[in-house]
C-alpha cells in the first residue's frame, strides 16, 4: 500500500514499520475506548445524538408533546345569548375600550364531559367588579350553562379540578374597596349538577394591621 512504500525502501523494514504502525493504532483505539467507558471528556461526552432522537424513534412519554389547547370560545356571544343571563349582567357585556369586553374566560374539566368546561366572568368596566359568574359544558357540540351565580361581587376558577367561587360580604356602610370580608365557596360535580361541598368565610379586622380572621362556615 503507498503507507508501506513511503516507510522504507526495503520489504524488511516496511513490514516492521508496518507492525509498529499497526501497534500504535490499537494502542490509540484502546485509550479513545478506555476514555469514553470512564466519564472523561472524550467522544462519549462530545458525541452524537442519544439514539432518543435518531430517526424513527418513538419518544417516551415524559419527551411527547403537550394536548394542544381548546378552540377559544365567544364568550361574549355565549354570554348574550343565554337566556339564564339576567338583564342587568347583559348591560354590563359591552365594550369597555375598542373592542375589548370585561369578561374573564377559563378553560378546564369541572364535569368530566367530553370537551373542556369553559368558566366566564362578567366584570364592570369601571372597577373590574365581577357581576356573574357562569359554568358552560359542552354537550354535542353546543354549550349548556350548569352554574351561575349573579349575586356581586362574585368571581369564580377552577382550581384543582374544583369549582371555587369567591364572594366578597359587605355590611352597611362599606365602600367598594372595602369589603368587611370575603366567602370562598368550593362546589364539586355530582350527578349532573353542582354541589357544594365547603365554605371559609373570612373577616377583615379593621384594626390598623390587623390581621383577617377565617371564620369556618357551620
Amino acid at each position: 500500500m503507498r503507507g508501506l512504500i513511503c516507510a522504507g525502501p526495503t520489504p524488511a523494514r516496511g513490514t516492521k514499520q508496518a507492525a509498529i504502525t499497526a501497534l500504535a493504532v490499537v494502542a490509540a483505539l484502546a485509550l479513545s475506548v478506555s476514555a469514553c467507558g470512564t466519564g472523561g471528556t472524550g467522544a462519549r461526552d462530545e458525541g452524537p445524538a442519544h439514539s432518543d432522537y435518531v430517526a424513527g424513534a418513538t419518544p417516551s412519554p415524559a419527551s411527547a408533546a403537550p394536548s394542544s389547547t381548546p378552540d377559544p370560545v365567544d364568550a361574549v356571544r355565549l354570554v348574550k345569548a343565554d337566556p339564564q343571563v339576567s338583564r342587568e349582567v347583559k348591560s354590563e357585556l359591552k365594550p369597555c375600550v375598542g373592542d375589548e369586553y370585561p369578561v374573564d374566560v377559563s378553560y378546564g374539566d369541572l364535569t368530566g364531559a367530553s370537551a373542556e368546561d369553559v368558566v366566564v366572568n362578567v366584570l364592570t368596566c369601571s372597577d373590574a367588579v365581577g357581576v356573574g359568574s357562569y359554568v358552560y359544558r359542552a354537550d354535542d357540540g353546543r354549550y349548556e350553562n350548569v352554574f351561575k351565580s349573579e349575586e356581586p361581587p362574585v368571581y369564580a376558577e377552577i382550581d384543582r379540578g374544583a369549582l371555587v367561587v369567591t364572594k366578597q360580604v359587605y355590611e352597611g356602610g362599606d365602600r367598594v374597596s372595602s369589603p368587611s370580608g370575603e366567602d370562598v365557596i368550593t362546589y364539586a360535580w355530582t350527578s349532573g349538577r353542582f354541589v357544594k361541598k365547603y365554605s371559609t368565610r373570612t373577616e377583615y379586622s379593621d384594626a390598623v394591621g390587623g390581621e383577617p380572621s377565617p371564620v369556618p362556615d357551620t
